[in-house]
């Protein structure tokens, strides 16, 4: 037992590299960043599993450790516990008085007719009763503060089984999808995934999710109590089309996910995605795409970033903010004062150059300008700032064409998840429970009755004594209970 609770707080630190690095299965980019930004001490560290702490080999050593000692200590105590139950009460000792618990009594009756009223008093308080003479009684219970120790125990095991059943067979992802548009299950379509060391990514179950409409409500009265804005309701209405061609509406809600059969659709986040168009000098669309902004704070200030590779002469970046009801001072800069689309505004800066000079992967959401220019505003200014609502255009400097802000569409970021161990687990953790609440509320205790016949005539001397296994305190209370239970013993 001293094993496995230093292998569990050895468990609890080796995971606080998890909760202190950034972890390349949750976010590869801040991941990657981190590495460059400490080129000291991020290769070592890497090596070292830090940045992948529950699938290093290190973190497993210990888990299996902790598998390995809990079963170690389960086994021989079940067989122990085994035996007890089927074993009888031990005789009860010479001198009762000696024990922690002790009352002595006179009652009325013979000590035949004494013992067999004491021994259905017992039985009704749910000890297990023994004779093993003619003169006294052995009666032990609370069995099952053992049985819970030993579940909870083995419903230990049966979580760690069902954690490494979903850690190797499980897999989740990321997608962010507006509204009109439609998500497949395929590994290309999305934005994050973490596959189990054991999943194929390429034999995902085909089914497709097309995002009809995303209902956000906020609240928009002021009570003077701070919440004003606030959201109240989220739901995704989806039409959910299996791989047999089966379609069918389907609600996704905050706690209510789509089970599709080969895993549970979240619904994490929201947002905005607004349309924007982009054409050269001769008017070709180069760029016409609903781009998802990430909301930076309860009003949806909302930042983001759109890439034109295709412009001419060099590619085009567009960085900046999409203001649901915008706002733009001094003091603050743009931002957004409610979350709804009462004032939708667009702000965005434009540069030209390379968009990826070294072929890494980048974040959608935001633009690498280090190779690339700003463009210079048409009144001489060094960089160029564009503001734009709901259908207005804007026409670039060096006759690069004209940007677009056609319209504002919702997104939802929905994320898919499947563990095939989570039955397991929670089953187990809620074992768990029950064996932890057993194991604190029942007592463990044995009380030894013996009998004798009394000076006066139809009289009989009761001794009682108790015993508990751990601190009792009540176990006084218990042995006068056991005296003072048969009807008419006085």
């Amino acid at each position: 037992m001293r094993t496995a609770l230093f292998l569990l707080l050895l468990l609890a630190v080796a995971a606080i590299p998890g909760s202190t690095f950034p972890q390349r299965s949750i976010d590869a980019t801040r991941t990657a960043q981190w590495i460059t930004e400490h080129p000291s001490a991020g290769p070592l560290l890497d090596r070292l599993g830090f940045f992948e702490v529950y699938a290093s080999p290190w973190f497993a050593a210990v888990y299996l450790l902790l598998f390995v000692s809990l079963i170690g200590c389960v086994v021989p105590r079940t067989r122990i516990h085994w035996h007890q139950l089927r074993s009888r009460p031990p005789r009860a000792p010479r001198r009762l008085e000696r024990l922690p618990a002790h009352a002595e009594e006179t009652l009325d009756g013979t000590p035949e007719e004494v013992r067999e009223r004491l021994r259905e008093s017992l039985r009704r308080r749910r000890y297990r009763v023994h004779a093993h003479d003619d003169t006294t009684l052995s009666a032990e219970k609370g069995y099952a503060r053992e049985t819970g120790n030993l579940v909870f125990h083995l419903a230990l095991v049966g979580v760690l089984v069902g954690v490494a059943w979903g850690h190797l067979l499980g897999w989740k992802g990321d997608v962010i999808v507006p509204v009109g548009q439609t998500f497949a299950n395929t590994l290309s379509r999305y934005d994050t995934f973490s596959p189990g060391p054991w999943v194929d990514p390429n034999d995902l179950a085909p089914y497709t999710i097309r995002l009809d409409a995303m209902d956000v409500t906020f609240e928009t009265e002021d009570t003077g109590r701070g919440q004003f804005g606030m959201p109240r309701d989220f739901r995704a209405s989806t039409t959910f089309t299996d791989a047999d061609g089966s379609s069918s509406r389907r609600e996704i809600s905050v706690n209510h996910p789509l089970e599709t059969g080969a895993g549970s659709v979240f619904l994490l986040g929201n947002g905005y995605a607004p349309h924007i168009t982009v054409k050269d000098a001769d008017g070709t669309v180069v760029y016409s795409d609903a781009t998802p902004f990430l909301a930076q704070d309860n009003n949806y200030t909302s930042v983001g970033a759109v890439k034109v590779p295709g412009a001419e002469p060099d590619d085009l970046g567009f960085a900046g903010f999409f203001l649901p009801t915008g706002v733009i001072d001094d003091e603050s800069g743009p931002h957004s004062v409610f979350p709804d689309t009462l004032d939708p505004q667009l702000v965005l800066t434009a540069f030209s150059g390379e968009l990826f000079p070294d072929g890494t992967p980048q974040s959608v959401y935001t633009l690498d300008t280090t190779a690339m220019t700003p463009l210079k505003g048409k009144d001489g200014a060094d960089q160029l700032r564009i503001l734009l609502r709901p259908g207005e255009s804007y026409e670039l400097p060096g006759n690069r064409g004209t940007v677009t802000f056609d319209g504002v569409e919702r997104f939802a970021g929905l994320s898919i998840r499947t563990d095939p161990g989570k039955t397991l687990t929670l089953v187990s953790a809620l074992l768990a429970l029950a064996g932890l609440v057993l194991s604190l509320v029942v007592r463990r205790r044995r009380v030894f009755v013996r009998v004798g016949p009394a000076e006066a005539p139809g009289r009989t001397v009761v001794s009682v004594g108790g015993l508990a296994k751990d601190d009792d305190e009540g176990m006084a209370d218990e042995v006068a209970a056991v005296l003072t239970a048969p009807e008419g013993t006085r």
